[in-house]
């Protein structure tokens, strides 16, 4: 396990892990992901991407672009292909 950094990134992290209800070192991994994505290494641009994923996500889910009720239903939609398919015999 690597030690704490900074306990402001890991506060952000743990906001971000908090919404998307995942776990705190996937959430941290998402924030690493989206920095080597930009190319930044410092821990200061890292708290900045946990920022800014946090509040876009926030207002997706203000918008309505990410609504898990839509999404389900989206989800449970059949494909005019799979409409009459049996699970059983």
């Amino acid at each position: 396990m690597t030690p704490l950094e900074d306990h402001l990134y890991i506060k952000r992290c743990a906001d971000l892990a908090r919404y998307f209800s995942i776990s705190i070192a996937s959430a941290r991994r998402q924030v690493e992901l989206a920095a080597a994505r930009d190319g930044v290494k410092d821990l200061n641009a890292k708290r900045d991407i946990a920022e800014r994923l946090l509040n876009e996500a926030r207002f997706r889910q203000s918008s309505g672009e990410n609504d898990s009720s839509a999404q389900l239903d989206h989800l449970l939609k059949a494909l005019a292909e799979e409409e009459n398919f049996m699970v059983e015999d």
